[in-house]
């Protein structure tokens, strides 16, 4: 298992990582932001769903979901239809407009991502890929569960507001 200096490393790798998700964000078009982006992909990954689904999958508040959606039905990128099982809820559906957005996006980024990662090998694009995958199915997994710092060398106030963010 890896020891307390190797996880401090790891907080301050995913605190500048910030950096790389600015610079993808600022390849996205001006009126796709990457909420918009984030819930094309989603609707494009899972098919129909009702905005309770994408606001769980967002990880977000209805209420932001519904700024998401109404944003991307403003653009003819999603349709908002009743739920046929209750009126009161709404389904969002991917247009034909918001694939050709989402393939549009998915081209800038896979563009960006080959011109920054140029002097990486396949083999290497492959395991980062794997990890973050990897990765992100621990949290995943331990969704709902308490997150502690274990920090003895740390006061009580310092611990409530340590984050990887701020480290």
């Amino acid at each position: 298992m890896a020891g307390q200096p190797q996880y401090e490393e790891l907080m301050r790798q995913f605190s500048a990582f910030g950096a790389v998700k600015r610079e993808m964000g600022r390849i996205l078009p001006s009126d796709c932001p990457s909420g918009s982006a984030a819930v094309l992909t989603l609707l494009a990954r899972h098919g129909d769903m009702r905005m309770s689904k994408l606001a769980e999958l967002l990880a977000v508040d209805m209420s932001v979901t519904s700024r998401h959606a109404a944003h991307l039905a403003e653009r003819g990128w999603i349709r908002r239809s009743p739920d046929p099982a209750d009126k009161r809820g709404r389904i969002l559906h991917l247009t034909p407009a918001g694939l050709a957005q989402l393939d549009e996006l998915s081209e800038r980024t896979c563009r960006m991502l080959a011109e920054r990662l140029s002097d990486w090998s396949d083999d290497e694009v492959a395991q980062l890929s794997g990890l973050m995958a990897r990765l992100r199915a621990s949290f995943d997994d331990c969704r709902g569960a308490p997150h502690v710092f274990e920090g003895a060398s740390h006061s009580a106030s310092e611990e409530t507001t340590r984050t990887p963010a701020n480290t």
